[in-house]
């Protein structure tokens, strides 16, 4: 459940994309990321797990994707290929665009009300140990994050 780790953070993922070089291994590029700066969070700590947060989602994108975010890809393109990223990253990121997003939109319900992430969460708890044993504290903390980034899905 490390989806809710900054948003979407889309201009350090896309500097981060622009750091990558498609032959190496995407530990270097996260080495190179944090020698560069890429964040300008105060603790080294907290500069690593967001540029790991990074990688993790921005690995999912495969060649021709990478370029586009960089080089191609106005800021809602670029929203809408991270918005991509983590649902490739995140099972429950994915289920939730599935789930709920889509059928939202095929009955044409354009609004998106709070509870849908609650109600998903308390679906799912039931089947997982992990999600059950997730405290309330953090289960607001990742409702507030898949609401934000259920916005940049161009829903």
């Amino acid at each position: 459940m490390s989806f809710a780790t900054g948003g979407l953070l889309l201009n350090e993922s896309v500097e981060v994309a622009r750091l990558h070089v498609p032959t190496e291994a995407w530990d270097v590029t996260l080495q190179r990321a944090l020698e560069e700066g890429v964040t300008s969070l105060p603790k080294a700590a907290s500069r690593r797990r967001t540029l790991r947060e990074i990688v993790n989602r921005i690995s999912m994108l495969d060649e021709a994707e990478l370029e586009f975010l960089v080089d191609g890809a106005d800021r809602q393109d670029q929203q809408a290929l991270l918005w991509l990223a983590a649902c490739r990253a995140y099972r429950f990121v994915r289920e939730f665009a599935t789930e709920v997003i889509h059928e939202r939109f095929l009955s044409f319900q354009f609004d998106l009300p709070l509870d849908s992430f609650d109600v998903l969460f308390s679906a799912k708890a039931e089947w997982d140990e992990g999600l059950a044993g997730i405290s309330p504290t953090t289960r607001a903390k990742h409702r507030e994050a898949g609401m934000e980034w259920s916005k940049a899905s161009a829903f």
